[in-house]
């Protein structure tokens, strides 16, 4: 399996769609970081998964942890062969005349300047190494307006630019650089969606929402070549072309 003995570092691993993944690289024999603020849910992953797994605390708003992350990462496993980029934030859900600036900020702080401080941190090993794939978990409000989000969507918007400058810089130097658009995902932060009550997006019902485990699956599948045509932009698994490929339908 192409998986065997790769090192994956997954931010924002802590639930989710980071743990998930977690446990669907692991379970193909991948060595895997399992990032995020703290360390409590991590490490009792970690522990479930086994000796190919560790637990490493990482801010990935500030770029010296996320260095600190990739080296402890590669002390353990080795060089480090796919990031995904996962952790992020929604808040705050609120009007854009009503919202806390601060709170604001560090949105942008996660889940921009997060995408950035991963690529910037992974890039010139990979690319030293001709070889490395970096996928950053995107969303369809990358590519358009969400009433309430307006921190989300601009830094998911921001995001994909980033996995298209990546790309266009490192592409002919070996590395594959893509994100995966999943949808809405039967996550907690879905249920802090449906606490809001704004926008349509809180109305969905839970069975509306795909599980987890779809989307770490279709990561595993984008670290294929299977995925090469998508370098330099977003895989959407709502596309039933894409789940069929995955084969999770």
């Amino acid at each position: 399996m192409y998986m065997k003995d790769k090192v994956v570092l997954i931010t924002g691993a802590s639930r989710g769609i980071g743990a998930a993944s977690a446990r669907v690289f692991a379970s193909l024999g991948a060595k895997v970081a399992l990032v995020a603020r703290t360390t409590d849910q991590i490490e009792t992953l970690a522990t479930d998964i086994g000796p190919n797994a560790i637990a490493i605390s990482c801010d990935v708003s500030l770029y010296g942890d996320v260095v600190a992350a990739i080296a402890k990462t590669e002390e353990k496993f080795g060089p480090l062969d796919v990031l995904i980029g996962n952790a992020g934030s929604l808040d705050p859900i609120s009007h854009l005349a009503d919202a806390d600036p601060e709170i604001w900020g560090k949105t942008i702080d996660v889940n921009l300047k997060g995408v950035f401080n991963g690529m910037r941190g992974a890039m010139p090993d990979m690319i030293k190494r001709g070889k490395g794939t970096i996928i950053t978990v995107s969303s369809g409000a990358a590519h358009g307006p969400v009433e309430a989000w307006s921190s989300y969507c601009a830094s998911k918007a921001g995001a994909y630019m980033m996995t298209r400058c990546a790309d266009l810089e490192a592409r002919e130097k070996g590395l594959r650089i893509m994100g995966l658009s999943p949808g809405t995902v039967a996550t907690d932060m879905q249920r802090e969606i449906k606490a809001s009550g704004i926008n349509p997006i809180s109305k969905l019902e839970w069975s509306d929402h795909i599980p987890p485990e779809w989307p770490a699956r279709t990561l595993v599948w984008m670290c294929s070549t299977d995925a090469d045509e998508f370098c330099g932009t977003d895989i959407s698994l709502r596309e039933s072309d894409i789940r069929k490929r995955v084969g999770l339908i």
